[in-house]
């Protein structure tokens, strides 16, 4: 699942992974697992990371096909 979250975050005057963590409650590891793909939040992880932006949580993450709930879909219609 890619993101804004780091783009979100240097116009919001340059706010470090640090203090988005503080903000949502999640360690800057985390924040940074986020922004890398490596880590998909929680949908309430998420609508609270879009609502500090003041943004809806499409306009922050976008989720693409073909990933493995894609493959499961895919799999299943095979059988």
């Amino acid at each position: 699942m890619s993101n804004e979250v780091r783009l979100l975050r240097f116009l919001a005057q340059d706010m470090t992974q640090a203090e988005l963590g503080k903000r949502v409650g999640l360690t800057r590891q985390t924040i940074a697992a986020i922004e890398q793909g490596r880590y998909s939040p929680s949908l309430d992880v998420a609508f609270r990371i879009a609502h500090l932006f003041g943004k809806r949580v499409d306009e922050v993450f976008h989720w693409q096909p073909g990933g493995a709930e894609g493959n499961v879909a895919a799999n299943s219609d095979a059988g």
